[in-house]
C-alpha cells in the first residue's frame, strides 16, 4: 500500500461541470475521486424537492455523472465519496444499486445517515456530522459511499482515516486533512477558478483543471492537479481557496479545531503545492445544525430610468409603487450605472430595482408586479421595465443551531447492510477564545479588532490614517498589490485579502483596518465586523455579520453570497506607496518558494 492517498475532486457544487468525473477518471491516477454538492441554498432547494416527492433529496445530477463512469471507476479500483445524498443518502445509494444493475455491474454501496434532526417546524434541519462514519464505510467494503450533510472537507478527510489507521487523538493529522479537504472541496476554485489575478494563469484561466490532494500519513499534502489541464495551483491560488468561506484562525469542525495559522504553503514544483505544519486542537462538544425554513414569498421588477433627474425619477416610481401595495416588504435598490454624456441608452441609464417580500403570494405576486407594470405609461419620462410581471416565488430563511455531538445518532451503513454507530469524539472543547474580537455594535463606534499571530495577540492593528507626508504614493486600484476572495456564511460574508509580496504585507496588516474598510465599503459600516491575521498567508479575513440577511435566498442584494465582495474592494481607487510594485514574489506558474516562507 502506497504511503500517498491521492484524492480527487469531481464537484464543488450541485450544478459544476457535468464532464468532470470523467475528465478526473481519464486524466490520471487517483485512488479516491469525490463530489461535494451541499451548500446550505441547495439544502433548501432538496427540501422543496423532496415536499413534491418524498422519493427525491437527492442530487439527481449525480446519477446521470454516475452512469457513464460507473463501470471506469470499479475497473481502476477508484472509489467514490459524495455527499449528493443530500436528505435521502439512502434513497441515492439504492438509486446507484439500480443503475448498477442495469448497466450489468457489481458495485458495493455504503451511505452514513443520521444528519437528519426531527424539526417539525423546519423544512430541513441537518447537523454536520464528521468524517468517521465514511471512513466506516470505505473499511466495510464500499466501492461508493453516500452521505446527507458532513462538512465538506469529511469528504477527503474520511478516506485518510480509512488508509492511515489515524484515531481520534491524531488531531494534527486530522487538521492537515480537514485543510485538504477544504482545499479541494470547491473543485477548480484552487487550480485558478475565481483568481484574482487569472490574467496571469497560463491559458488565461479559460478551463482549469479539477485538482487531486495527495495526502501523506502525517496529514501534510500536496494540492495538484493532472497534468495537461488547465489552470494552476500555485501557492497563491491555494492561498486564494484556503481563505474561502472562513471565519477566524480556529476552523471548527465535528472531529478537529484546525488552526488555519499554521498553514504553511510552499511551492513543490510546477502545479504543485506543498501545505504542511497544520495543527489541531479537540473539536467542540457540539455540531452545527443548518435550518433551513420557507420565509414566504418575493418578486422583483426593474425600471430602467435613463438621462436626466434619475434620482428624481426614483423617487416618482417609489412613492407611485407605496401607493399602489402599500409599504410593508418593500425594498427599493437604485444602481446608477449611467454615465455622463452617454452616447447610447444602455450606457445613460440606471436600474432601479424593486423587491417586495410577504407570507401572502397573492399580495407578493401579481397584485405587485401588474402594479409596476401600469406606471409605464403613466410615471417617469422614458419608462420602461426589464421584467414582465408574474407570479411571487417562494424563498428560504436560512439559520444555523447546534447540538451535542452524543445526540446525534451518526451511523454507517454498510453494503452488507449492517449499521455501525459512529460514537462522538471523547475528548472536547469549548468554543475557542478567537484573539480577534467585533469590530463594535452595529449602531456604535468601530474600534479595530485585535490583529493575530498565531495564538497570541499582536496589539491593536495600526489605526487608519493618511500615509506619512515623505511617503510617496499613488493613486491606483487597490487590486494592483493584493489578491481577495468572498462568500458566504449563512448571512454573515467573508473577505480574505492577501498580499503578494512580504513588502506589500507588511504596509497591508497596518493599513487595512476595519475603519480603512468601511470607508471602501461603506454597505458594511452600520454592521459588526471582525478582523483576523493570516501571517503564514500573507493575509487579512473580515466576516461582515448581517450583510447578507437572512441567507442567500432570501438576499436581495444584487450579489446575494457576496462572491463578488473581493473584487469590488480591490476595484477601490486608493493612496499606494509608490515603492509598492504589483506582481507576486514568484511568478504564478513558477516553483520558487516564497521568500521568508
Amino acid at each position: 500500500m502506497s504511503d500517498v492517498l491521492r484524492v480527487g475532486n469531481a464537484s464543488g457544487f450541485y450544478g459544476d461541470r457535468f464532464t468532470a468525473w470523467r475528465e478526473m477518471l481519464d486524466g490520471g491516477e487517483v485512488d479516491v475521486l469525490t463530489g461535494d454538492y451541499l451548500a446550505e441554498l441547495t439544502m433548501l432547494i432538496l427540501g422543496r424537492d423532496r415536499l413534491r416527492d418524498p422519493s427525491l433529496g437527492y442530487a439527481k445530477t449525480f446519477l446521470r455523472q454516475l452512469e457513464g463512469c460507473l463501470g471506469t471507476a470499479l475497473d481502476r479500483g477508484v472509489r467514490i465519496v459524495t455527499n449528493a445524498g443530500g436528505l435521502n443518502p439512502a434513497g441515492l445509494a439504492a438509486a446507484i444499486g439500480s443503475l448498477a444493475d442495469r448497466l450489468g455491474l457489481t458495485v458495493r454501496v455504503g451511505y452514513v445517515e443520521g444528519d437528519a434532526l426531527a424539526r417539525p417546524d423546519a423544512l430541513t434541519a441537518n447537523a454536520y456530522l464528521g468524517a468517521y462514519g465514511i471512513a466506516a464505510c470505505l473499511d466495510g467494503g464500499a466501492d461508493v459511499v453516500v452521505t446527507g450533510r458532513v462538512t465538506d472537507a469529511s469528504l477527503v478527510v474520511g478516506p485518510a482515516i480509512a488508509r492511515f489507521g489515524w484515531g481520534r487523538d491524531d488531531l494534527d493529522a486530522l487538521a492537515g486533512a480537514t485543510v485538504a479537504g477544504h482545499l479541494v472541496e470547491c473543485g477548480a476554485q484552487v487550480t485558478g477558478g475565481n483568481f484574482s489575478f487569472f490574467t496571469e494563469l497560463p491559458d488565461g484561466g479559460r478551463r482549469p483543471g479539477f485538482p487531486v490532494a495527495e495526502l501523506h500519513p502525517d496529514g501534510s499534502c500536496v494540492i495538484t492537479k493532472h497534468p495537461g489541464t488547465g489552470g494552476a495551483v500555485t501557492v497563491e491560488t491555494v492561498t486564494a481557496q484556503l481563505l474561502y468561506e472562513v471565519g477566524g484562525p480556529a476552523y471548527l469542525g465535528p472531529d478537529v479545531v484546525t488552526r488555519l495559522d499554521t498553514v504553511e504553503l510552499a511551492a513543490d514544483g510546477p502545479d504543485r503545492v506543498r501545505v504542511s505544519g497544520v495543527r489541531g486542537k479537540p473539536p467542540p462538544g457540539t455540531l452545527k445544525v443548518g435550518v433551513n425554513n420557507l420565509g414566504g414569498f418575493r418578486n422583483s421588477m426593474t425600471f430602467v430610468l435613463c438621462g436626466l433627474d434619475i434620482p428624481a425619477k426614483a423617487a416618482l416610481v417609489r412613492s407611485q409603487v407605496e401607493a399602489a401595495v402599500g409599504t410593508e416588504g418593500l425594498e427599493f435598490t437604485l444602481a446608477r450605472t449611467d454615465h455622463v454624456d452617454a452616447v447610447g441608452t444602455e450606457a445613460a441609464s440606471a436600474l432601479l430595482h424593486v423587491h417586495l417580500r410577504d407570507g401572502d403570494k397573492a399580495r407578493a405576486g401579481r397584485a405587485f408586479s401588474a402594479a409596476a407594470v401600469e406606471l409605464a405609461l403613466a410615471s417617469y419620462p422614458g419608462c420602461t421595465l426589464t421584467t414582465l410581471p408574474g407570479d411571487a416565488t417562494p424563498y428560504g430563511v436560512f439559520t444555523a443551531d447546534a447540538v451535542p455531538q452524543d445526540a446525534v445518532p451518526h451511523v454507517a451503513v454498510f453494503p452488507s447492510g449492517e449499521r455501525v454507530p459512529i460514537p462522538p469524539p471523547v475528548r472536547t472543547a469549548g468554543p475557542p477564545d478567537e484573539p480577534g474580537s467585533p469590530a463594535g455594535p452595529p449602531d456604535g463606534p468601530a474600534p479595530d479588532a485585535t490583529a493575530t499571530v498565531g495564538d497570541r495577540p499582536a496589539g491593536p492593528a495600526p489605526v487608519a490614517g493618511p500615509a506619512p507626508a515623505d511617503r510617496p504614493t499613488r493613486r491606483a486600484p487597490l487590486g494592483e498589490l493584493v489578491g481577495a476572495r468572498s462568500g458566504d456564511k449563512g448571512g454573515d460574508a467573508n473577505l480574505g485579502v492577501w498580499a503578494r509580496t512580504d513588502a506589500t504585507w507588511s504596509w497591508l496588516r497596518g493599513w487595512l483596518t476595519t475603519a480603512r474598510l468601511r470607508e471602501l465599503l461603506p454597505e458594511t459600516a452600520p454592521l459588526a465586523v471582525e478582523r483576523y491575521e493570516l501571517p503564514n498567508l500573507r493575509a487579512v479575513n473580515f466576516v461582515v455579520r448581517g450583510l447578507l440577511g437572512q441567507g442567500v435566498a432570501a438576499s436581495t442584494r444584487f450579489d446575494p453570497q457576496a462572491k463578488a465582495l473581493g473584487e469590488l474592494l480591490r476595484s477601490r481607487l486608493v493612496d499606494l506607496p509608490a515603492e509598492l510594485t504589483p506582481g507576486p514574489d514568484s511568478p504564478v506558474g513558477g516553483a520558487a518558494p516564497r521568500e521568508g516562507r
